[in-house]
């Protein structure tokens, strides 16, 4: 091996961040505290950060590597790279499973980092700090910048304090509380569905509806909510679920309008539900003070009085913490299993006297006569099935506190289906069991026995009983009479009562505890700015104590309005909205089709989903029409809020998704679509710059895109040190802002150039996607070309043959105090509000020449320095030359409406129509409305009636509205004598002056300064000269009082007309004018009056 050690190069003498620190048994002894736990050396001080690599080689290692080991980086990051001796004084690199080097964990001696879960969390990381994984950039960049900001890194070890803190962390998390499956969602799940319904309704349903269509009810309502509860499985599982339930659910997937809007109502849907049961709740305890004969004051009172007290004892159990409140739930779920069970053994065990009652145990009559349907007082099937379907409802319970369970993926789908589960089957057992041994109408009266046995053929006769009575209506017992018929049936009738107190409670605590957790996660995400209030969390739980007493106001509010029978059927829509969506996501999602749309649940169909979502709307209406009407506004009011103000997240829903596969698919679909005239849009590139550089420039181009066609804010930018993605991610970031701020609809696209005319020969060519590519070409007039650098005016003039090379139209605008405002106006207004600068001071801007309308106009951004973003400059404020004041005030020109007024077309030459085309869509948008179109042609003095009607036919066949023609005869007339002279003036600098040189010396000159004007070309272009004189004096006569003149750009031939001599034209027509637009179209018709 050489004894000349290869070495990266580096800035200084520094190690380099990517070199690799060998740690040997020669090294002196470690100090205490300073080895790792595996009695490796801890890493030198100096080395710490995110670039280090070190422990390749144990301190008890056999071999350590001599001085004249070298180290190649590329070597030392091999995963199959060791190190031994040959007993030549040197050592090799070489393959072996024989040394600790080889037997090193794959990934702690790369920079490069393996798969880690830490990398793809969005939160901190357990020990606290986030780990991140090294950037594209770290890898990639050369190894004499900057480090980057510090990280953990891929084989970085804990200091001994470090592990301290993170000990100490993690020990403090362990006092959360979190739940399992069963505790945290099957049995909230459970006492949720299980509902006072089962007690004091459900008997009566089978009377109503029999057992078969009872069936049928209660398999429809399982059908759409396990069909629901596939749908909720499906988005838990597709990735981490926070706290927020339903909302979470649903925001996350179909993004911040509909969760916004779901959460919201779904939040005040169960904070009414807690008011319902309670209601229910004390309804049963007045009833029971009611028959002793114990009321305080009258029932309603009552109702209200013990409800009220109610709710204070929930509200103590939930603020308590989680655990309190699931240790409430398990001993209300015991008792209400126990209420079942205690009915299911009643119906084994009939006695005597509860026959006359309608009582009798399990016989095949009894069933056979129950088992049809037979409804009264005018009730249907559906409107059974709309009082039996809120006892369906709740299988959100346990996702409502998602983030408080232990591993919500999991949870959610095992406890909620096995949930819906049972409850099911507990439901038509329930229903198979009442109809069996229940008759539907009985007296109560012990002497109802049987006389005649030939006009009585019911069940009850057979059993030796003659109800026959019942028909004419008035008996208090049986399915169809006694709500309390299950007390009647059961083994302990009291247990039934604890049954009813069991179900209220344990659903009321359930919404009560659901409800803050949803309205917390909404307000944490600041959907709506006025209720950031309530997002504050409290204790090791993150209690929402602020939601907690909200949704008491809320409750205790109607509870004390104990009037529940009009706002019920809107809370069961509310909830129904809330499973429509659920629903309406699974299907939305698996619709876009998005890669990152993978749930782990597999047992789901898109189309399943989607009927289960129609179905809830379905439903929705059959329960009562008007509280679906009414719950449908209220969330497209809400929607439609939630769209205006355009929260600020991105979530990553489907809608996003959905939206890039119809653009996607429509892009393609126009491609295979040949252009047709009738539906030409101006497309323009705008060569702007950053977008607060010239805003005349973009706001009068978005005047006539805006919703009709494309427009890409072009950027060019030359820079002597390209910037790294990240700065140039908060550029295009800022830029987007600004836009948006503005409300101009348009594309920001920067590129790197050289110079302006390779900038903008990269943005002809590449900006666009198919049928959605540029057509037109806009740029802001070089005001003070004059004064700089000829070679930017070769690039410019240049830049627009160009343009015309591929087919585009070209548009250049001109205002008489200049464009460029960024010399004036810093770029506070492309920062957030934190990075904006304090008030005494401003932010000025020199991405530009510090003089007004620079070189830079059109778009070129000339950083001094080596600053790639602009550059801005803190300074006190100043007082505006009146000069900027009036620039400030010309750009902001085109952002107010025009008033009454003239746009002059100066239509001289046919290049398609575009010259007519855009002052039209100028005149069709709201700024502009009041300007009407005068059209200036030129003719012969002899015809120019003709002429005038001739145009006049040819514009009402296009269907544009015109104010006047005016036929310009005296176009070719010689211009004034002193505008000539002005002329000659303004080019004198740039002549070549041939005659006055030898040739070889001319020759030479031109090639060094193309931009010269020869003899020659100014004797063969005389005429054209002339005539751009002799129409300036044509504008200050005809337009100079119009808002905007547009005429028809004069062109020049490339190769033969020297950009000095062009730009002179250009400067010689457009001075000293009103907004002036000079265009040229392609030649391509943009107008046609075919149908």
């Amino acid at each position: 091996m050489s004894e000349k050690k290869p070495s990266l190069p580096s800035a200084g003498s520094a190690q380099s961040r990517f070199q690799v620190d060998v740690v040997t048994e020669a090294s002196p002894a470690p100090g205490p505290g300073s080895g790792t736990a595996d009695g490796s050396r801890a890493p030198p001080e100096e080395a710490k950060g995110r670039f280090r690599v070190v422990g390749f080689l144990d301190s008890g290692a056999d071999i350590g590597p001599p001085p004249d080991v070298s180290h190649e980086p590329d070597a030392t990051k091999s995963d199959s790279v060791s190190l031994h001796s040959t007993g030549t004084g040197h050592t090799h690199i070489s393959d072996s499973h024989s040394n600790t080097y080889y037997m090193r964990t794959f990934g702690h001696n790369t920079i490069d980092a393996v798969p880690n879960i830490e990398f793809y969390r969005q939160t901190a990381a357990p020990f606290g700090e986030k780990l991140t994984r090294p950037s594209l950039s770290e890898l990639h960049d050369e190894l004499d910048k900057e480090p980057f900001e510090e990280g953990l890194a891929n084989g970085e070890e804990l200091s001994a304090a470090e592990e301290a803190a993170a000990l100490m962390a993690k020990e403090a998390k362990g006092g959360t509380i979190k739940f399992g499956w069963i505790k945290g969602v099957l049995v909230r799940c459970m006492l949720n569905i299980w509902g006072v319904m089962l007690f004091i309704r459900m008997s009566w349903i089978v009377g109503q509806a029999g057992i078969g269509l009872t069936i049928a009810i209660i398999s429809m309502a399982t059908l759409v909510t396990t069909i629901t509860g596939l749908s909720t499985s499906a988005i838990a599982t597709n990735g981490f679920v926070r706290g927020g339930g339903a909302y979470y659910l649903i925001s996350r997937s179909l993004g911040p309008e509909f969760g916004g809007s779901i959460g919201l109502i779904f939040a005040f849907a169960n904070a009414v539900a807690v008011a319902m049961y309670v209601v229910g709740f004390a309804e049963t305890v007045v009833e029971m003070l009611n028959d002793v004969d114990a009321l305080m004051t009258d029932e309603l009172n009552d109702i209200r009085i013990v409800g009220t007290l109610t709710i204070i004892l929930l509200l103590g159990i939930s603020v308590a913490g989680m655990e309190w409140e699931a240790k409430a739930q398990i001993v209300l779920l015991v008792i209400l299993l126990a209420a079942i069970v205690n009915f299911f053994l009643g119906t084994f065990m009939p006695t005597d006297n509860k026959e006359p009652k309608g009582f009798f145990g399990y016989h095949t009559a009894i069933f056979l006569e129950n088992f049809g349907p037979d409804f009264r007082e005018e009730e249907t099937f559906f409107s059974v099935f709309a009082i039996f379907f809120p006892a369906a409802t709740g299988i959100l319970a346990g996702a409502n506190i998602s983030g408080d369970l232990i591993d919500p993926q999991s949870a959610i789908p095992k406890g909620t289906l096995l949930a819906i589960l049972i409850t099911g089957v507990t439901y038509v057992a329930v229903a198979v069991s009442t109809g069996s041994c229940i008759l539907r109408d009985a007296t109560g009266d012990q002497n109802d026995t049987v006389s005649d046995t030939v006009n009585c053929t019911d069940a009850a006769c057979q059993l030796g009983y003659d109800f026959t009575i019942c028909k004419e209506g008035g008996c208090q017992y049986g399915l169809m009479n006694d709500f309390q018929v299950m007390s009647l049936v059961s083994f302990f009738s009291p247990l039934i009562t604890a049954g009813i107190f069991s179900a209220t409670l344990s659903s009321a605590l359930a919404s009560l505890v659901s409800a803050p957790k949803v309205f917390q996660a909404l307000c944490k995400d600041n959907i709506y700015p006025g209720l950031a209030i309530f997002a504050k969390g409290y204790g090791k739980n993150n209690e929402p104590l602020r939601g907690y007493v909200l949704t008491f106001c809320i409750g205790l509010a109607f509870i004390l309005i104990a009037e529940l029978n009009i706002i019920a059927p809107i809370i069961s829509n509310f909830f129904l909205a809330s499973y429509a969506l659920i629903n309406f996501s699974v299907f939305h999602a698996s619709m876009a089709s998005s890669p990152g749309w993978r749930p782990s649940f597999k047992y789901y169909n898109m189309w399943v989903s989607l009927a289960g979502a129609i179905l809830c709307c379905v439903v929705m209406f059959v329960i009562n029409w008007w509280a679906a009407l009414v719950t449908l506004l209220i969330v497209l009011a809400l929607y439609i809020y939630v769209s205006y103000k355009k929260p600020d997240v991105n979530w990553g829903s489907s809608t996003q998704a959905l939206i890039y596969n119809q653009a996607l698919t429509h892009c393609l679909n126009l491609s295979g679509v040949e252009d047709h005239v009738k539906n030409f849009r101006p497309q323009c590139l705008v060569l702007a710059g950053y977008p607060n550089s010239r805003p005349a420039l973009l706001q009068l181009v978005h005047s006539f895109t805006k919703n009709v066609s494309l427009m890409v804010c072009g950027h060019v930018r030359t820079v002597s040190r390209r910037p790294n993605f990240k700065e140039l991610s908060q550029d295009y970031a800022r830029c987007r802002r600004w836009l948006s701020k503005k409300r101009i609809k348009a594309f920001y696209t920067p590129v790197f150039a050289d110079n302006l005319r390779q900038g903008t020969q990269l943005l002809l060519q590449a900006v666009g996607l198919g049928r959605l590519k540029p057509n037109t070409l806009v740029m802001g007039f070089k005001n003070n070309w004059s004064d700089g650098d000829m070679r930017d005016v070769e690039n410019y003039i240049n830049s627009i043959h160009d343009a015309f090379d591929l087919q585009f139209g070209v548009v250049i605008l001109r205002l008489l105090d200049g464009l460029d405002i960024s010399h004036i106006q810093g770029q506070d207004e492309l920062l957030q509000p934190s990075e904006k600068p304090p008030k005494d001071s401003k932010d000025v801007l020199i991405s530009v020449s510090l003089a007004k309308d620079s070189d830079s106009d059109s778009c070129l951004s000339k950083n001094p320095s080596n600053q790639s973003s602009p550059l801005i400059m803190r300074e006190t404020k100043s007082p505006l030359s009146l000069t900027d004041q009036r620039l400030l005030e010309s750009s902001q020109m085109f952002k107010k409406k025009q008033g009454k007024g003239t746009i002059d077309v100066w239509w001289l030459f046919d290049d398609g129509g575009l010259t007519l085309l855009i002052p039209y869509l100028l005149t069709t948008r709201s700024k502009w409305s009041d300007c009407r179109i005068r059209v200036f042609i030129g003719g012969k003095i002899n015809r120019i009636d003709h002429d005038r009607r001739t145009m006049a036919t040819l514009l009402s066949r296009f269907r544009i509205d015109f104010s006047d023609i005016n036929v310009l005869g005296d176009i070719n007339v010689k211009p004034k004598k002193h505008n000539k002279l002005s002329f000659k003036e303004l080019i004198e600098p740039y002549r070549l002056r041939e005659d006055d040189m030898e040739q070889e010396a001319a020759e030479r000159l031109k090639a060094q300064e193309p931009w010269r004007i020869t003899d020659n070309e100014l004797e063969l272009y005389k005429a054209k000269t002339n005539r751009q004189i002799r129409l300036n004096e044509l504008l200050k006569e005809h337009s100079s009082t119009a808002k905007l003149i547009v005429i028809s750009m004069p062109l020049a031939r490339k190769g033969t007309v020297s950009s000095a001599l062009y730009m002179c034209w250009l400067e010689t027509l457009s001075k000293d004018l009103p907004p002036l637009l000079l265009v040229r179209g392609n030649h391509q018709s943009v107008l046609t009056f075919y149908s």
